[in-house]
């Protein structure tokens, strides 16, 4: 009965031995992993999150409506105009014009 527990004993320390082995090297894995990543993204701005009050969503909406409107009247400017140097002087002129579109269409008073 000794001989037969020494034999299981041996077995399981093997096993164990074995998975030691494989947690060593999926930790030696995810260790080359992240120095890659840290070297890549080491020069890049750290990723914050966008806020999510009541507030921020208004303003979200507003400045998404004001792109859309712009959007809009780009491609109606682009559709329409033949001339290469008006639709590129209209362009500029409406993302310099946007934050009084802005203004203009969300007043706050």
């Amino acid at each position: 009965m000794s001989k037969e527990r020494q034999q299981r004993r041996a077995e399981r320390e093997r096993l164990a031995a074995a998975a030691a082995a494989e947690r060593q090297a999926a930790a030696e894995r995810q260790a080359r992993r992240d120095a890659r990543k840290q070297s890549v993204t080491k020069y890049l701005p750290a990723n914050h999150s966008r806020q999510s009050g009541l507030l921020a969503e208004k303003k979200r909406r507003e400045i998404m409506a004001t792109g859309a409107v712009l959007v809009v009247l780009n491609v109606l400017i682009f559709a329409v105009a033949r001339d290469w140097a008006l639709t590129a002087l209209l362009v500029v002129t409406s993302v310099l014009g946007a934050p009084i579109l802005y203004l203009m269409l969300f007043r706050r008073d």
